[in-house]
């Protein structure tokens, strides 16, 4: 009842958020059963060792098993993870059998994603390139007819000071500035290559133009790549 104007007496209760616990009691319940999909089309991809084949971290402290962390790190984003930490979610009850393999702790997965440096990003490059063409191997490609490859610059922003690559944009946000080239209809990112800070990033455009016809040709799609240098190309801040 109201005591006075602005105030509400509340009712004291022995029930707490802190105090409740979940249990089940059906025995066929399965944690992450929704990865099943993606991790069957993974495993017959061969993502993982595509991962253990072209990622190569030297000496560092995070240079083993790279396929396991980095698929752990994969499916935790598929999940809703946009942390580190999230992926431990990865290690409830029975998911590993879910993967079909086995998982690695957040502790282990900080540890490699150290171990990077700018240079890997032409082999995380290579990874997605013979990713799609298996998949577009395996029909999931665009289908017969030409391609309509749109392309554009996103900014991803970042907050640790020292992330390699990262800079300040004409946007003022510090992060890295990508050009992306996806297939028009379906948004499958099939190219990206980062540059300097700018509309359409400066220094990405000479190495992007002929990777968009490598890769496509590369992919079982032959055939010529036409562009048309914009003004917003060579804008600069």
């Amino acid at each position: 009842m109201p005591l006075k104007k602005g105030t509400i007496s509340m009712r004291s209760s022995s029930h707490s958020p802190d105090r409740i616990s979940v249990t089940f009691d059906d025995d066929h319940a399965v944690a992450n059963a929704g990865l099943i999909q993606p991790a069957t089309l993974a495993d017959h991809l061969g993502l993982r060792e595509l991962f253990d084949q072209y990622v190569h971290l030297g000496a560092g402290p995070g240079h083993a098993n790279v396929g396991l962390k980095a698929m752990t790190l994969v499916y935790s984003a598929l999940a809703g993870g946009d942390c580190i930490e999230d992926a431990d979610r990865m290690r409830v009850a029975a998911t590993a059998e879910v993967l079909g393999h086995g998982v690695r702790a957040p502790s282990t997965l900080g540890t490699f994603l150290r171990s990077f440096t700018w240079g890997h990003v032409a082999q995380l490059d290579r990874v997605l390139d013979e990713s799609i063409r298996r998949s577009w191997a395996a029909g999931a490609g665009p289908g017969v007819g030409p391609v309509t490859l749109d392309v554009d610059s996103t900014i991803c922003e970042t907050y640790g000071l020292k992330k390699q690559g990262a800079r300040f944009g004409y946007t003022r946000r510090r992060g890295y500035h990508p050009l992306l080239a996806t297939v028009a209809g379906t948004e499958e990112v099939v190219v990206c290559v980062c540059g300097a800070a700018t509309p359409i990033p400066v220094g990405a455009w000479p190495a992007f133009s002929p990777r968009c016809s490598t890769v496509c040709a590369g992919r079982g799609r032959p055939g010529r790549w036409c562009s048309e240098p914009t003004q917003a190309s060579t804008a600069r801040k």
